[in-house]
């Protein structure tokens, strides 16, 4: 709470009814690696204009290792933490209240599930495999082909593999003709996995956090700006790049990031 302290408190930023919201992979870093300190600069001289937080699919020791690093609390960088696209929500340090997805499907479906996805996986013929392939988080399970222990270079091999092969688009169809009755999404996203995760729990979900600072503080955001590059129907920033709530802003990389971030912090002067 350190760092938070420099920073206006929400009610006297100047412009205190805007907020801005990234995505992380692809938005704020290159996938799964640290943050540039340039990125934080900006991102700091950004936070004593306007709100800001990170919505993200990953749990937040991943966030911790990517926006922060040893050392930085990621929770003293941002405003609001949004952690598995808010099912874990931290405001100025403070957790807020959360979900879990095994309490809402039940451990019999879910264990259906997993089986399931364990047998296709075992079954699919792809250049490697490395380890876990279901990784269970509190508001849902990420899965991936390949193995979230693949390095950064098998990372990046797989990825075009699976552009030019479609495995994560079959294996969502697969999912959906399957279990058609459970009430669930798939969105994919980063590089090598795709989240599930009950319907209407996608970056969306975090957005009632926003809305009930009005309540908290008298704070009332009528400017939510979003970022992110997986903004096409299909990718997990989709629903909430294009929500009625947002400005959305579609991205291509980081160093796209921080050049329309520069912009828009000018129009903050």
């Amino acid at each position: 709470m350190a760092t938070a302290a420099v920073y206006p408190p929400l009610d006297q930023r100047p412009v205190k009814n805007t907020v801005l919201l990234f995505d992380v992979d692809d938005t704020l870093t290159l996938p799964r690696q640290l943050v540039k300190p340039e990125m934080l600069q900006l991102l700091s001289e950004l936070r004593h204009k306007v709100a800001i937080g990170f919505v993200g699919g990953s749990n937040l020791p991943k966030q911790q290792e990517q926006l922060a690093g040893p050392g930085i609390n990621v929770t003293s960088l941002f405003d609001f933490c949004f952690a598995e696209n808010g099912l874990t929500a931290i405001r100025l340090g403070e957790e807020l209240a959360s979900q879990s997805f095994i309490g809402w499907i039940g451990e019999d479906k879910y264990k259906k599930l997993v089986k399931w996805i364990l047998h296709y996986i075992a079954d699919l013929d792809i250049p490697i495999k490395r380890g876990t392939f279901i990784e269970f988080r509190n508001g849902m399970i990420n899965v991936s082909p390949i193995g979230r222990n693949a390095s950064v270079d098998e990372r990046n091999d797989y990825q075009k593999y699976d552009i030019a092969n479609d495995i994560r688009p079959t294996m969502v169809a697969a999912l959906k003709k399957e279990f058609p009755d459970y009430g669930l999404t798939y969105s994919i996203g980063g590089q090598i996995s795709f989240d599930v995760f009950p319907t209407g729990w996608d970056k969306t979900y975090c957005l009632q956090h926003i809305e009930a600072e009005k309540q908290r503080s008298g704070i009332e955001y009528t400017d939510i700006h979003f970022f992110g590059d997986k903004a096409y129907e299909g990718g997990n920033d989709w629903e909430i790049y294009s929500d009625k709530r947002t400005i959305g802003h579609k991205v291509k990389n980081p160093a796209d990031t921080y050049q329309q971030l520069q912009d828009l912090l000018k129009s903050f002067q």
